[in-house]
């Protein structure tokens, strides 16, 4: 943790901001898939009254579960967990869509989504070279600066490495499978996809 700041910080959560100021006004109920220990989740609690967790690594749920608060935290695959579809207004997730097909993943979490809910997600993708190193190197310049002032907090979750997808595959496959989502390519390494579920035809728009 950084001494000077007194907050946490590396790549995935200087984009934890993303997720949050996708959050739809209303929203009750909200999901993390890879919460990790949950910071994430504490960070949505603070504006959906229901937060549920899940991760397969079931050390860093029981992190999760030590910090104080009414979250859900479920150790399990959120590929196959029963959770009901269409019941999250909004579903997050940070660096985890690269530890499965992306594909699978995208298409589970739109499922657990309302009509109007948000999906919201920050991961990591595979840079092509040598057109993608400027990009890189600049990425790698303004994190070393964050680092210093901010220091770096090392995660105990499983990593992957290297991510399967690449940037631009990442992108293809957002706009097939979410349309209407906006993609966008982050200095620190990172993307994001904001997508709201169109509301059923006819419903009513209250």
């Amino acid at each position: 943790m950084s001494v000077r700041s007194g907050r946490r910080w590396n790549h995935n959560i200087h984009y934890h901001s993303r997720i949050l100021g996708a959050v739809p006004d209303g929203a009750k109920r909200a999901l993390d898939v890879g919460c990790g220990e949950g910071m994430l989740a504490r960070e949505l609690r603070q504006a959906v009254p229901y937060v549920t967790g899940i991760d397969l690594h079931e050390p860093s749920i029981g992190q999760a579960r030590a910090y104080p608060g009414d979250i859900d935290y479920i150790v399990g695959d959120f590929l196959t967990h029963p959770f009901e579809p269409g019941s999250f207004d909004v579903v997050a997730s940070v660096a985890t869509l690269h530890h499965m097909d992306a594909a699978d993943g995208l298409a589970r979490m739109s499922e657990l989504l309302r009509p109007g809910g948000v999906l919201a997600v920050v991961g990591l993708a595979r840079s092509e070279l040598p057109g993608d190193l400027p990009r890189d190197l600049a990425g790698i310049v303004v994190g070393q600066v964050h680092r210093a002032f901010k220091g770096l907090w090392k995660q105990t979750s499983p990593t992957v490495w290297p991510p399967p997808v690449t940037y631009r595959q990442m992108r293809a496959l957002s706009a097939e499978m979410l349309p209407g989502s906006q993609y966008r390519r982050h200095l620190l390494l990172r993307y994001s996809v904001i997508w709201r579920k169109p509301r059923e035809h006819g419903a009513s728009a209250g």
